[in-house]
């Protein structure tokens, strides 16, 4: 008989967890490390590199979008350790695919098709690990699975740095095979093996629809993520653009300022537990890194003008600190439903933010840019104005769900 009784912070689900979100981030951000080498190989001009790597990394982004719906429907459905085995299985198939592609369109495909796969590890995880671990211990252990899982970007850097691009794709796929493993040692959650034997409707994503509070819970769990990849995605991962833009005459690593953005993210992630587990409070300790996002925004508009590489990569790093909130945020998405639609909120939220990249953020930054009288850098400065104002106010008008009780179900 497995045990369901909640369990202590460093439980082995939380270990595993932290483990396969770190092949995870390992896989989801090794294309934006190796992009311009990998496009370079295949033969592009440089402004073909930056075209086509938006194009690419939408292509991924709309998969985890897709895969997120899927995977969370099927997490409340089958289970989440069955979710859990089927998307390692996916994702690293599909990146040992990648180290084979000779093309940019089956770049585009195999991309699309790691973006299905990686969608289930962070919200299946977050959502059994808040279901195991006591109440408690949820904010804390919620975010040492993501500080951990989030140093997979700066290994991914030192695989870049040591191996071919292709040998680094190889490397995530073998990774996540041995997870597979460690997964056999992780028994099921309590609560949904409860909600399992009752008649509540499980993994009905239209449900997060038909009710009013219930979807504005959705809506708002979505909108206050949306920073982290407007971050990630436009500051961090065209870093070596703007750096052009600003006059930086030193070649910029967008690899290595990924590398800096996520080392200070996994640092931010475990503090963000601790501020939140001090204060009582998810929201406050919210409001306080959106205060640090926003800061580093501002330096890395106004002081980088015939800056240092050096600079942009440290820039990078705080702008990564700031948007340590990954694990709040996705922890308050799987606080806010009930057990019969947690996997589904909990999947489908952080996807739904990764998937905004292709169909908000990056199209918001490319038609800002390509007005009469902006250019890239105010294309950035607006598209930011614009996520951080929806972002605070969804934050503003989200219930507070510290100590919130897990053990109930959806009507």
């Amino acid at each position: 008989m497995k045990p369901t009784k909640p369990a202590g912070l460093l439980n082995i689900a939380v270990i595993v967890a932290a483990l396969g979100y770190f092949v995870d981030i390992y896989d989801l951000q090794l294309f934006g490390i190796i992009r311009v080498a990998s496009l370079r190989d295949l033969g592009l001009s440089e402004d073909a590199i930056r075209i086509e790597g938006e194009s690419i990394l939408q292509w991924q982004m709309v998969g985890l979008m897709i895969g997120g719906v899927i995977a969370g429907i099927m997490g409340d459905k089958k289970g989440r350790l069955s979710v859990l085995f089927g998307s390692i299985v996916l994702y690293s198939l599909a990146n040992i695919a990648n180290g084979l592609v000779e093309t940019v369109e089956q770049y585009k495909w195999i991309r699309f098709v790691a973006g299905l796969g990686l969608a289930g590890e962070l919200g299946v995880g977050i959502t059994l690990v808040s279901e195991i671990t006591k109440k408690e211990k949820r904010g804390l252990a919620t975010s040492l699975v993501a500080g951990i899982g989030l140093t997979g970007a700066v290994v991914a850097f030192i695989m870049k740095e040591n191996f071919s691009w292709r040998t680094c794709y190889f490397i995530g796929g073998g990774l996540g095979m041995l997870l597979l493993v460690l997964r056999i040692s992780v028994y099921e959650s309590g609560m949904f093996n409860a909600v399992k034997q009752s008649n509540a409707q499980r993994g009905n994503f239209f449900m997060l629809f038909t009710n009013r509070d219930r979807f504005k819970r959705y809506l708002f769990g979505i909108l206050i993520g949306l920073p982290t990849w407007y971050v990630i995605g436009v500051l961090v991962y065209f870093s070596s653009d703007f750096a052009r833009e600003f006059g930086i005459t030193e070649k910029v690593d967008p690899g290595k300022a990924i590398m800096y953005a996520y080392a200070a993210i996994s640092l931010g992630d475990i503090l963000v537990g601790l501020v939140s587990q001090q204060l009582k409070s998810r929201k406050k300790a919210l409001f306080i890194f959106y205060g640090i996002t926003i800061l580093f925004m501002l330096l890395f508009f106004t002081i980088q003008w015939n800056g240092s590489a050096q600079q942009m990569y440290w820039i990078c790093a705080g702008l990564g600190f700031g948007t340590g909130f990954w694990a709040i945020f996705v922890t308050m998405g799987a606080e806010q439903f009930g057990t019969n639609l947690r996997a589904t909120a909990a999947t489908t939220i952080p996807n739904m933010v990764r998937g905004m990249l292709a169909i908000f953020i990056l199209p918001l930054f490319k038609a800002i840019r390509g007005m009469e009288g902006m250019g890239y850098v105010k294309g950035g400065i607006y598209a930011g104005i614009i996520v951080m104002a929806i972002t605070i106010m969804a934050a503003w008008l989200s219930k507070e769900t510290f100590h919130k009780d897990l053990d109930y179900v959806e009507q």
